[in-house]
């Protein structure tokens, strides 16, 4: 092989090398000068129902998308790892899973590492914009991973049967799917993870999860707000809170939970819908 041939094979090496990183967001996932660390903390944990509550840009779907692609990969830095893991990504809705937990689940998935994938519409080409059923992961461990897409809105009965590994709520799905899912994960002493803004008011989460009312030992919660987002710029930041109500503040920046307030039906008015008492 000539001096220019060798050059030349290792252009292309060097450049199949940098196509491979540039494809491989884990390279640079809480590397380097900027850490979140509350993420750290949720990956860290070796509790088996983990929940996230943060405000919108927090960074919290972040790390459930990224806590996925580990187990699937089979490299999770925290955990035993397994082959062959098949797992649930929960929305609240087909569009919302498209925008949300498959836009952030398919930017840390490299395509080399893609074995098949099933779409209920779009196409596998442009995945990002159409809505994934399944997809087939190679797992570095040998196996194959199944992460199928699953939405609230289909009903309870969607959620029967299956055995899992894990389920990753994106939001806060309804009890009885929780309940369901939680039943997915039973036999393989499987994990729930849950990435949320607690915009409903004081609902089952509150309870269960939050006050952690059946005292649960595998039952694990961290609030994340906009602060402990290294990547969000402060200014910015105030701009944005300067132009919220307190209320609204409290759960879109910090992800608290609060008591739903306010009128039901805002058009009412006292003295033309009240009367004077009778028998």
């Amino acid at each position: 092989m000539t001096e220019k041939q060798i050059l030349s094979q290792l252009f292309k090496i060097e450049k199949e090398e940098r196509r491979r990183i540039e494809n491989n967001r884990l390279l640079t996932y809480n590397v380097g000068e900027k850490v979140h660390k509350k993420q750290m903390a949720f990956h860290r944990c070796l509790k088996r129902n983990r929940w996230v509550f943060g405000g919108n840009r927090s960074g919290k779907t972040e790390c459930g998308a990224v806590e996925a692609v580990w187990w699937a990969r089979g490299i999770h830095p925290y955990r035993q790892n397994k082959r062959d893991v098949e797992g649930w990504i929960v929305s609240l809705s087909y569009e919302v899973q498209r925008d949300v937990a498959q836009n952030k689940f398919l930017s840390y998935l490299n395509p080399d590492w893609i074995e098949d994938m099933v779409m209920m519409s779009g196409k596998k080409s442009s995945a990002q914009y159409g809505i994934i059923d399944y997809v087939l992961i190679k797992n570095v461990l040998g196996g194959t991973s199944k992460i199928s897409f699953k939405s609230c809105d289909q009903g309870r009965e969607k959620f029967q049967g299956a055995s899992l590994d894990f389920v990753w709520f994106d939001e806060e799905p309804p009890k009885d799917v929780y309940d369901e899912c939680r039943m997915r994960v039973v036999d393989r002493k499987g994990d729930i993870w849950g990435t949320m803004t607690p915009l409903k008011g004081l609902t089952w989460v509150y309870d269960e999860i939050y006050l952690n009312s059946s005292q649960d030992k595998e039952v694990w919660h961290e609030h994340i707000e906009w602060a402990d987002n290294p990547f969000l710029d402060p200014e910015e930041v105030d701009n944005l809170s300067r132009c919220m109500d307190e209320e609204t503040l409290s759960s879109r920046r910090y992800g608290r939970f609060s008591e739903a307030e306010g009128m039901v039906y805002k058009e009412f008015d006292q003295s033309r819908h009240v009367i004077e008492p009778f028998v």
